[in-house]
């Protein structure tokens, strides 16, 4: 398949961009200007975390409309960036290809159709991180995992399928909604390691950090059981019991596959927006957001998400942002409830 990667240059762009170009001469990476010059000139060393690392050579363009009739397009930017791509697809390429597009959450579902009428979504189930431009690590390969809302476009779907497969592991499913919402729990915690700077300062109170945390994926999970979603399990990401004995089980019984899990997290894509990058936009509103107001539709009451929500609301905002510490969200939160 002849594929354009949108967004090479981040973290999962700039993962599965190396994995394909591995196995494959036809796909092409296009991102800024600034990040294509890094890539055409050092191509993309990848690594797996606490091993070797590995470069792989890479085809770049300049410009959408320099690849003719391309099969597939896979667009790797935040939702808030979204539509804006989306139009600069319609006006630079020609012919009819596959849309695949990767984003957190749900939002990109209602994005794409106003665009395309070939739209195929994928889920991330593993974590990445920039060292910088052109240098990636991850946890583990993959998987991703790929759907339509309706299930069609079948064809379509295996064949992406067997090109990703090639360089990671990659799975077809038919329920693509339940296995975004079950994503969103996970990215839940975004806002708040966010919001206390975690990467960037150390944990000072690791029980509040623990019941922050925790709490507020259990109360991901009671929305998604009120709506109805079916639990969707990906071997990468904690099971819905996990969260649930996460948050309700005595400290004693969970600290220790906490902390475990706890070295384990790598800086997540907000923080690289808002603290790294010191970008104005986040994906506060297509994650959390959405949750909250899902929270109100169906009368879930989510204290620790709506004061989380509220405080990025309010910090994020503000220049420079300057991190809260654990005690201080936790103490907002018991105001609030």
């Amino acid at each position: 398949m002849k594929t354009i990667i949108i967004g090479a240059g981040g973290a999962i762009g700039s993962c599965l961009s190396a994995w394909l170009s591995e196995s494959s001469e036809d796909v092409y990476l296009f991102d800024k200007p600034e990040v294509a010059a890094i890539l055409k000139e050092k191509g993309i060393t990848y690594y797996k975390q606490n091993e070797e690392k590995k470069n792989v050579k890479v085809r770049v363009i300049d410009s959408l409309s320099e690849i003719i009739n391309p099969d597939l397009v896979i667009v790797i930017v935040k939702n808030y960036s979204l539509d804006g791509v989306s139009q600069l697809i319609k006006k630079e390429i020609k012919g009819d290809p596959i849309i695949l597009a990767m984003q957190n959450g749900v939002e990109n579902q209602k994005i794409l159709p106003k665009y395309f009428d070939k739209a195929v979504y994928g889920i991330i189930e593993f974590n990445a991180w920039l060292d910088e431009i052109g240098v990636v690590g991850f946890q583990n390969r993959g998987p991703f995992v790929i759907g339509t809302p309706d299930n069609s476009l079948q064809k379509e779907m295996m064949d992406i399928s067997a090109l990703f497969n090639k360089g990671v592991e990659t799975i077809v499913t038919d329920r693509i909604k339940d296995a975004a919402y079950c994503k969103m729990v996970i990215n839940l915690t975004n806002s708040f390691t966010t919001l206390v700077g975690m990467g960037y300062r150390e944990i000072e109170d690791l029980p509040a950090f623990k019941e922050i945390l925790t709490t507020s994926m259990y109360e991901g999970v009671k929305i998604l059981k009120k709506m109805g979603v079916k639990e969707f399990k990906a071997h990468t990401m904690p099971s819905w019991i996990k969260i649930i004995m996460g948050a309700k089980l005595p400290s004693f019984l969970t600290n220790g596959l906490f902390k475990k899990n706890l070295a384990k997290m790598v800086l997540s894509s907000m923080a690289q927006d808002v603290i790294q990058r010191r970008a104005g936009s986040s994906e506060l509103e297509s994650l959390i957001g959405e949750f909250i107001h899902l929270a109100e539709k169906y009368n879930v009451p989510v204290p620790y998400n709506k004061t989380v929500y509220e405080l990025c609301k309010k910090r994020f905002s503000e220049v420079p942002f300057v991190p809260m510490t654990e005690e201080q969200v936790l103490k907002e939160v018991k105001n609030n409830k």
